[in-house]
C-alpha cells in the first residue's frame, strides 16, 4: 500500500507536535460524519456533556466513546484513511482506536476549550496521536491553536475541565509516580509561545501528538454552527496506566468491560484499525 503522507508531514509532526494535512478526506467521508452527527446529537450517550453553564446561552456540546453507537462513525473509524495516516506518523505496525470524541458549538457560543493536553485526561500511556477534523471551513481565529513543540517538554499537566470556568481537577504534585503541574497561563502570556494554527477547508485535518498543548486562543464567536470530530489512536505497545482520581469516571467505563491497570489497548473497546 502506497504512502499517504510526505516525509515533510512526518517530520513536522515529530518536531512540532501537530501537522496540517490537506484534502485527505473526500466529500464521501464528510457526508458520513455529518450523518453521524445528526444521529449522535439526537441520541447522545451517557457520557454526553453540555459545557455551557448558562442553559439559555448557545451551547458547546461534547460526547465520547460513541463510535460503536452510530454506524456512520464506525464506518469512518474503520474504513477512512485515518488509521493509515496514524500509522505513518507513528511509524507503527499496528494502530488501535483509543477513543472518539465529537464536539458541537452552536452559533454564538462563547464557550471554548481550555489549553490542555490529552495525555493526562485518561488512563492511557504510549505513542498516541489525535485526529482533529472539522466538517465546515475553519478560519484559524475560530479553530484550535497548538503550542509548537510542547509535546517534547516531558511534562504532565493537571486536567482542566471544558465546562465554563475551566476548573482544574486535582492538585499539583506527585501522583502515581508522575509529577503533575498546573497548565501554564498561556492566554495571558502569548508572547512566550509559538503557536500552530491554520485555516482549514472541508477535507483538511490536523493530526497532533497526544502530549501537545492546545486550546482556544482567540475570543472569536462562531457565526454559524460548527462540528468537530476527533479520534485518539495508539501504536502497538500502548497500555492502561492509572492516573489520578480525576480519571476515575472514565476508568469505570473500561473496567466494566474487563480492563484493568497495565492491560494493553487492544480488544473490544480498543479495536485494531490498521495492521501491516
Amino acid at each position: 500500500m502506497s504512502s499517504i503522507l510526505s516525509n515533510e508531514h512526518i517530520s513536522q509532526y515529530k518536531q512540532d507536535g501537530a501537522v496540517l494535512i490537506k484534502d485527505k478526506f473526500d466529500d464521501h467521508w464528510i457526508k458520513i460524519l455529518k450523518q453521524g452527527f445528526e444521529k449522535a446529537k439526537s441520541n447522545p450517550s451517557p457520557r454526553f456533556t453540555n459545557h455551557t453553564k448558562n442553559e439559555n446561552s448557545p451551547k458547546y456540546l461534547e460526547d465520547f466513546w460513541t463510535w460503536n453507537l452510530h454506524d456512520e462513525f464506525e464506518n469512518f473509524v474503520f474504513n477512512s484513511p485515518t488509521a493509515k495516516i496514524a500509522s505513518e506518523l507513528l511509524n507503527a505496525n499496528q494502530i488501535n482506536l483509543v477513543m472518539d470524541n465529537w464536539f458541537f458549538r452552536e452559533a454564538g457560543s462563547k464557550s471554548k476549550p481550555p489549553f490542555h493536553h490529552d495525555i493526562s485526561y485518561f488512563d492511557f500511556e504510549g505513542s498516541m496521536c489525535v485526529l482533529w477534523i472539522p466538517l465546515e471551513p475553519v478560519k484559524k481565529e475560530e479553530g484550535i491553536a497548538w503550542v509548537k513543540g510542547s509535546h517534547l517538554w516531558d511534562k504532565f499537566f493537571l486536567r482542566t475541565r471544558f465546562n465554563d470556568g475551566h476548573y482544574v481537577d486535582g492538585e499539583a504534585g506527585i501522583v502515581n509516580g508522575k509529577k503533575y503541574e498546573l497548565t501554564p497561563d498561556i492566554l495571558n502570556n502569548k508572547s512566550k509561545y509559538e503557536f500552530l494554527e491554520w485555516d482549514l477547508e472541508v477535507g483538511d485535518c490536523v493530526y497532533f501528538d497526544i502530549r501537545t498543548l492546545h486550546g482556544g486562543l482567540h475570543e472569536a464567536v462562531p457565526k454559524s454552527d460548527i462540528h468537530r470530530f476527533t479520534l485518539r489512536m495508539a501504536k502497538e505497545g500502548s497500555k492502561i496506566n492509572y492516573r489520578g482520581d480525576w480519571a476515575k469516571e472514565e476508568r469505570l467505563i473500561f473496567e466494566k468491560e474487563g480492563y484493568s491497570n497495565g492491560d494493553s489497548l487492544v480488544g473490544k473497546m480498543f479495536p485494531t484499525l490498521y495492521s501491516k
